[in-house]
């Protein structure tokens, strides 16, 4: 039986991490930054978890 590929896409958006977490970038911070507040800015710079099953479905497409 072959071995499993990991997804492309995925790969290049998500990391998992030490514990096998999945880490992503936050979204909406792509452009028209300068109608959104400062603190909102601030916040859209951390990375956040993808978590529950589809965390779970993240970490078996990438091979991990």
């Amino acid at each position: 039986m072959p071995k499993f590929k990991p997804h492309k896409g995925l790969k290049k958006r998500v990391r998992v991490t030490a514990k096998g977490k999945v880490k992503r970038k936050s979204t909406f911070n792509g452009h028209l930054m300068s109608k959104k507040s400062g603190k909102r800015c601030r916040q859209l710079r951390r990375s956040r978890l993808i978590e529950g099953a589809i965390g779970e479905n993240c970490r078996v497409a990438l091979g991990a």
